[in-house]
């Protein structure tokens, strides 16, 4: 029988510890925190998006940063694999917009509820206000830990699975970069993802508190765009958040990253320019003898109608019936191009993940082991790899740690398997 060691007590640890466990083999799980999955406790808001119930091609569609690096461990466990584990387990699901996968309760402690039945039933050690300072190593291969106490515990192979540095108040730390430095591994920065922006114009103070709906966003850097995506979006005090926005931050931290950047905001996006000028021109003259600014509540959100305003240029005391053919077509122009300047983004602690982690190219996709140092394996945010909102984010951590898992029980010092 192997030991194993899990080092963190997350979505991909516990998974790990799990798949490691089904095995037959001895593990341990060891997190710093008070309980276990602080930060699967919050997510979706407290709801648990636990994964996409969509085809195997379509996560690796989401997934932004090294897509291909998942190929094993979407194909070993993908979605449907994730949700018949769970219900398994005790939690019901349901699939909602966007093939987004919720606990029946909308109760994120449900996932960690039926997390913690699957470790105890299959007597996985787990210790708790435990935390790891060092990865031991004998002859080249993961031998186990070294505690924060002084204390050493040995174990046939190491799974790393502490997370990245996003919501620092669950324990994110970025212990899991120190070890993999420590061992000789390369990190990619790490840096806030599906995160808020934060613009320069100040009117965006104006809007706070402002939800728009069904609103498309363009994302461009030196004339090369970026992101496009549709959905909805939040005005805030420093600038934009909401699901869009923060889809839209990954590939700004992808491409340019600490660089000023343009975004576009098409208020209509189901109406052409031609559409949307007929639109106008019709409300126009149904409200000839209205002000302006009197004669907009059927376009916009009533906070949003002085901005709109202002920026046209257009005198909001003005008559409609005297707004010329050209200020009209401009006025159109600004409802489908609304422009905003992107400075940057919000920090760690407004981050739902972390971009960047253990360069994937020292990990072996097919095992999760290192290249570098024999026995010793990384799983979920850890890692380079990061995708969009809906799921795919944790699937990748159940993904992950699933794989780590069932290679370190499999393998563990005494296999015959090699990393490449």
């Amino acid at each position: 029988m192997s030991k194993v060691i899990v080092i963190g007590g997350g979505a991909a640890g516990m998974m790990a510890a799990v798949s490691a466990a089904e095995e037959g083999h001895s593990v341990v799980l060891l997190e710093k925190n008070e309980k276990l999955g602080k930060k699967l406790f919050i997510t979706g808001k407290g709801r648990c998006n636990v994964t996409n119930a969509c085809e195997v091609e379509d996560l690796f569609q989401n997934v932004v940063q090294n897509p291909k690096f998942l190929y094993s461990a979407f194909y070993s466990f993908d979605s449907r694999k994730t949700m018949e584990f769970l219900e398994a387990a005790g939690c019901p699901l349901k699939i909602e917009r966007g093939d987004r996968v919720f606990p029946v309760s909308d109760h994120s402690s449900d996932v960690i509820a039926a997390l913690h039945r699957m470790l105890k039933k299959l007597c996985v050690e787990v210790c708790l206000h435990t935390e790891v300072r060092e990865i031991l190593q004998k002859g080249g291969i993961a031998a186990g830990v070294r505690l924060a106490d002084g204390r050493q515990r040995e174990a046939d192979a190491v799974i790393v699975a502490t997370g990245g540095l996003s919501y620092p108040t669950t324990g994110s730390t970025g212990d899991g970069y120190r070890f993999a430095e420590k061992t000789g591994h390369r990190i990619t920065d790490p840096l806030p993802s599906l995160v808020p922006l934060t613009v320069k114009e100040e009117w965006c103070r104006l809007l706070m508190g402002l939800s728009l709906k069904n609103v498309e966003l363009c994302l461009k850097y030196d004339k090369i765009e970026l992101y496009r995506g549709f959905g909805e979006m939040l005005f805030t005090h420093f600038g934009i958040s909401g699901p869009l926005i923060l889809s839209a931050s990954s590939y700004y931290m992808q491409k340019a990253a600490g660089r000023t950047t343009q975004a576009y905001i098409d208020l209509k996006p189901a109406l052409s320019m031609e559409q949307l000028d007929k639109r106008l021109l019709r409300d126009f003259e149904e409200n000839s003898n209205k002000q302006f600014k009197n004669c907009l509540s059927g376009l916009f959100p009533l906070k949003l109608i002085p901005l709109m305003v202002t920026l046209s240029g257009i005198d909001g005391e003005k008559k409609v019936h005297e707004i010329t053919r050209e200020e009209r077509q401009a006025f159109a122009g600004l409802i489908k191009h609304l422009p905003l300047t992107v400075t940057g983004t919000r920090d760690f602690a407004e981050a739902v993940i972390t971009k960047g982690g253990v360069s994937v190219k020292d990990i072996n996709p097919s095992t999760m082991e290192s290249k570098r140092l024999k026995g010793l394996y990384f799983a979920g945010e850890v890692l380079d790899v990061d995708a969009l909102t809906g799921g795919f984010n944790l699937q990748i951590a159940w993904s992950t740690g699933w794989l780590a898992g069932k290679s370190a029980a499999t393998y563990g010092r005494n296999g015959d398997y090699a990393p490449e």
